[in-house]
């Protein structure tokens, strides 16, 4: 017989357990909590729940530790695979794993597997709110990238309107107000930025870069600075660096 010392040992290096006759739902929230935490743990708890019939929650949550760990391709699939699932089951979350699965997709750089996985969770009209905000933003980076710029403005307005307390929507429709020739729209866009996260650095470099094509000489070197001293040695702080070289005395 095993000690009780000895017997919790072997239970806390098997993982988290669940009690006899467990509910789907109490499967999925301890599935997501290990997710996010110990994402090890998550993908044995998922990969033993699907082969117990777990069908597309254990798939999702198989995604969501492959996503804490970076393993986006991985990621990807298991969230298609669990939308495909939901499909077949008519269960409305499928939305949301196609928009996870384009996220996903982003993430690792295959931009057109994105966009399927985006058109498909948005062509289905189950999201709502703050996610079919976030799966327009997403989209809206595709098509900037392919130079689909009007395509990209039309999400990024979508987005405005289901997720204005985002700072990314208005951030990302400054920038590219900027890229447009947009000044009016663009000033606007940063300052609604600014407004909900002036602590973010790629937020102040926007409002520097946006300043200094408005002859805000002052505004963009204030902007330029933040960026130093939020993320003294980012990416943004390097290029905030260089653009305070290029702007003349005040």
């Amino acid at each position: 017989m095993l000690s009780p010392l000895l017997f919790l040992a072997l239970q806390a290096a098997a993982g988290p357990q669940l009690p006899a006759g467990a509910t789907p739902e109490a499967r999925y929230d301890q599935c997501v909590d290990a997710a996010t935490t110990t994402p090890d743990v998550a993908e044995r708890i998922a990969g033993q729940w699907r082969l117990a019939g777990g069908g597309f929650l254990a798939r999702q949550c198989l995604g969501m530790s492959y996503a804490t760990r970076q393993k986006w391709s991985a990621a990807a699939e298991a969230f298609e695979q669990a939308a495909r699932e939901a499909e077949v089951a008519k269960d409305a979350r499928a939305a949301n794993y196609w928009a996870q699965a384009g996220n996903a997709r982003l993430a690792d750089g295959d931009t057109v597997a994105a966009g399927t996985a985006l058109d498909a969770a948005l062509a289905s009209g189950a999201l709502t709110g703050l996610a079919r905000g976030e799966a327009q933003l997403d989209r809206a980076r595709i098509r900037v990238a392919a130079g689909d710029l009007a395509g990209a403005r039309g999400d990024i307005d979508r987005a405005l309107e289901d997720a204005p307390a985002d700072p990314l929507a208005w951030l990302l429709s400054a920038t590219l107000a900027r890229r447009t020739g947009d000044l009016p729209r663009a000033r606007t866009d940063i300052a609604e930025a600014v407004r909900r996260s002036d602590d973010d650095p790629s937020v102040q470099l926007e409002a520097g870069n946006i300043a200094g094509l408005s002859g805000d000489t002052k505004g963009a070197r204030v902007a330029f600075e933040a960026v130093q001293r939020l993320a003294p040695d980012s990416p943004q702080a390097k290029a905030a660096s260089a653009a305070l070289d290029t702007l003349p005395p005040v």
